[in-house]
């Protein structure tokens, strides 16, 4: 184990050797060059001057961000002597349960090219560039023959993976207490309990104000949201301009924020200060060259993001007015070799031998759509909308669709749902599971799309709020419990699967925080 001292020193050098190569070292130097010219700049107190200038010009304000965005991204740093790998995944079984789930992703994908006589990756013909850059905009109303093109997998086969995941440490040993856990995940990870989620969660108690129950409730709106959205607004002048900025307008704050939820109007740029983005004139044209490495090389997974987003969000009520949007966003992003760096905190590996040239990461290409499409309600800048998608997917999402022990994992997400329904509802758990109807088996597609798709929009952006304020994905598996919990008396009447899928079927009327509220602060324990 590391001690405290040695670890934030390790944190430090990490830290400033990843901004070293940012453009927001190159501007900071190239402002504190500027403000040598400056007549309150003195010789004797450079250091100083300089200091000062940088905080009253607000760039130490950005500085900030940059180091708070990086925190919450990268974990804490390994032991020294620790191999690289533990950095990704520290439990070997883990790393070797991933490996062989990309491997046979990688099959999948190898043997359909050779059936189909496709290649990976390809240059595309000139006249095929022009009728493609032509059609940007509307790409939508393009209707490949992708018939045979079949999807890489699906959740339930990912489910299956999990289901068999073991420790080998634990196969020859006796362990009574952890094998009367009755779910279908069988491998000792520790998750929370309820007291330990209130205390995680305690902004979301019952006598805190939220907006998604106090502003939508039969009560005067200046008794809550009138004060939140003042609070918002005070601390809101996002990136207009670094003059402006107060000491409160920082990432930090705004995460805090939206542990409470967030006004729509001010929704949008929240998540972007939290998230760190700001759109600027270079972020724009990365996302330009993005696009022309979409025009100019036909990838296989292009094939698959068309195929996957006309089988979801082009059939969905909400998203199917976002078809364009979704296909830009999805085809840059698996051009893009900067979003390689999450692997060095994900126990992933990218592909390396069969994109020419690093063009495409397509294993996880079957879950994007479903997590970008909600953003659209939001972003209607193609870059910033490209932006936020992507890192919201280096933060989050990546762990939906990774073999992985971190708390925010599919795995110790599946493992919580199991544990808080099993404890805390242990006759539906053993009535569901008696008829053959696992609920880990109805709740893994929510989870794993983080319920995108099956809430009401407003809904899953209230839930994405937390997501982002707490910076955990654990709200997910509350949350399915939550669901089970409020339509326990339905499901137990049922006795099949298919009668409690139906049960279960349509989530669309759920509101969020009042199920979470009353779930974490009203449930016995």
């Amino acid at each position: 184990m590391l001690d405290p001292d040695s670890g934030l020193s390790l944190t430090i050098a990490r830290i400033v050797q990843r901004l070293k190569g940012s453009s927001l070292h190159s501007q900071l130097e190239r402002q504190a060059r500027v403000s040598l010219y400056k007549p309150e700049i003195k010789l004797e107190s450079l250091k100083e001057d300089i200091k000062d200038f940088l905080k009253t010009s607000g760039w130490e304000k950005k500085l900030q961000n940059a180091v708070y965005s990086e925190l919450n991204v990268f974990p804490s740093p390994c032991h020294p002597a620790a191999p690289p790998e533990h950095m990704k995944e520290p439990l070997a079984y883990m790393r070797k349960a991933q490996g062989s789930w990309e491997k046979r992703i990688l099959k999948s994908l190898n043997s359909m090219c050779t059936e189909l006589s496709i290649p990976l990756a390809q240059k595309r013909p000139v006249s095929e560039q022009k009728e493609l850059l032509s059609k940007w905009n509307e790409m939508g109303t393009d209707e490949p023959d992708l018939s045979l093109f079949r999807p890489v997998y699906a959740p339930k086969d990912f489910l299956e993976v999990l289901m068999n995941l073991r420790n080998p440490n634990y196969e020859n040993g006796e362990q009574p207490s952890f094998r009367n856990h009755l779910g279908l995940i069988q491998v000792p990870l520790k998750v929370k309990d309820i007291p330990e989620l209130k205390e995680d969660f305690s902004e979301l108690g019952l006598n805190i104000g939220q907006l998604g129950i106090d502003d939508s409730a039969q009560v005067p709106p200046e008794f809550f949201e009138n004060e939140h959205v003042r609070v918002g607004q005070k601390g809101m002048d996002l990136f207009s301009s670094v003059i402006n900025f107060l000491a409160e307008q920082d990432s930090a704050a705004a995460q805090q924020y939206v542990r409470q939820g967030c006004p729509t109007a001010l929704r949008a740029d929240l998540w972007a200060l939290i998230l760190n983005i700001s759109n600027q004139p270079e972020d724009v044209l990365y996302y330009e060259q993005l696009k022309s490495n979409v025009i100019q090389h036909d990838l296989l997974v292009d094939s698959l993001i068309y195929k996957d987003v006309k089988l979801t969000a082009s059939n969905d009520d909400y998203y199917f007015v976002f078809e364009d949007y979704l296909y830009q966003v999805l085809l840059c992003f698996s051009r893009d070799t900067s979003v390689l760096e999450h692997f060095t905190y994900s126990s992933a590996t990218p592909p390396k031998s069969y994109i020419r040239g690093k063009l495409g990461m397509e294993e996880y290409a079957v879950f994007y759509p479903p997590n970008v499409a909600p953003l659209c309600f939001l972003y209607h800048e193609p870059s910033k909308l490209y932006q936020i998608f992507r890192e919201m997917y280096v933060r989050f999402f990546f762990r939906l669709h990774s073999i992985s022990s971190h708390p925010s994992g599919i795995v110790s997400l599946c493992l919580l749902f199991e544990t808080l329904l099993q404890t805390h509802l242990p006759q539906l758990f053993y009535h569901l599971r008696e008829i053959g109807a696992q609920p880990l088996r109805i709740s893994f597609k929510w989870m794993v799309r983080a319920f995108s798709g099956y809430l009401a929009t407003d809904q899953l952006l209230l839930l994405w709020d937390r997501i982002l304020g707490y910076n955990s994905l654990e709200i997910l598996a509350v949350l399915a419990t939550a669901v089970f919990a409020f339509r326990a008396v339905n499901l137990m009447e049922v006795t099949s699967l298919a009668a409690a899928e139906a049960v279960l079927a349509d989530l669309s009327t759920l509101k969020v925080m009042p199920l979470l509220q009353i779930f974490l602060f009203a449930t016995v324990t």
